[in-house]
């Protein structure tokens, strides 16, 4: 497929009114470039929070494709995943579905997503994990919330409750992902942690817990336990919100 950043520099000359070709000075003058310096003007002296979610999101795609209008796209990707996590959590596949975004543009959003995912990684490195739970929590959202299966991941930590590994367990279908407790213990035993925090999505969206998620936690806590290492919260993600398994009581 070509890149679409090329292809939309290949469109007809504007035309004046009276039918004929804007003279070669003019003819880059589409009328979003005034628009384009205006939010940024806006950005510049205002920040962020002077724009809307997707004027943040046309912000960026003026970057990825210089010669359209970006704005009707930015509003399509907003309107099809609902927010602008949203755009960055989708799938490549999903996000070519929309008109105007192709391979390349794709590509790029996923590549500014895992970015921002890494940041928040890299804020948890070094940190007592308990003491910094907010960002715990922010990193698995933006991890896992917009994934389409359900993911099983282990935070694990050393026996100061620092990080010592963030892994991917199993990954399943639209409402399952098989979890092994004896592979869990064994992993923790081979990085040597003394302590996990489990976490899985729910791509309903819903982060309520099921009676499976339940008993399937009580079984790794109790495996987990013989060998002296502790399962501080299993936290379930959802697009909108969490839950803690401990907070509710549950564990």
């Amino acid at each position: 497929m070509a890149d679409e950043r090329s292809f939309f520099g290949k469109q007809k000359p504007s035309m004046s009114k009276a039918g004929s070709a804007l003279p070669a000075s003019l003819a880059g003058q589409e009328h979003y470039h005034g628009h384009r310096e205006r939010l940024r003007d806006r950005f510049r002296e205002l920040g962020d929070t002077a724009l809307a979610d997707y004027e943040i999101l046309e912000l960026l795609l003026f970057r990825l494709i210089p010669r359209r209008d970006t704005k009707p796209i930015a509003k399509a990707l907003i309107e099809r995943f609902g927010s602008l996590s949203g755009v960055f959590g989708a799938p490549p596949a999903l996000l070519t579905e929309v008109k105007g975004v192709g391979e390349a543009v794709a590509l790029d959003l996923k590549l500014i997503s895992t970015v921002a995912h890494r940041t928040l990684k890299s804020e948890l490195r070094s940190k007592q994990v308990l003491s910094s739970w907010s960002s715990v929590i922010q990193y698995c959202h933006a991890a896992m919330a917009h994934e389409t299966r359900e993911q099983f991941r282990i935070l694990f930590l050393d026996k100061r409750n620092v990080l010592i590994a963030d892994e991917v367990q199993g990954r399943g279908t639209v409402d399952h992902t098989p979890v092994y407790p004896r592979e869990v213990v064994k992993r923790a035993l081979e990085l040597s942690a003394t302590a996990m925090i489990l976490v899985h999505n729910h791509p309903s969206g819903d982060p309520t817990p099921s009676r499976a998620d339940i008993d399937m936690t009580k079984v790794i806590i109790d495996a987990a336990k013989a060998l002296d290492i502790t399962v501080h919260d299993h936290v379930i993600i959802g697009k909108d919100g969490h839950v803690s398994l401990k907070g509710l009581k549950l564990i």
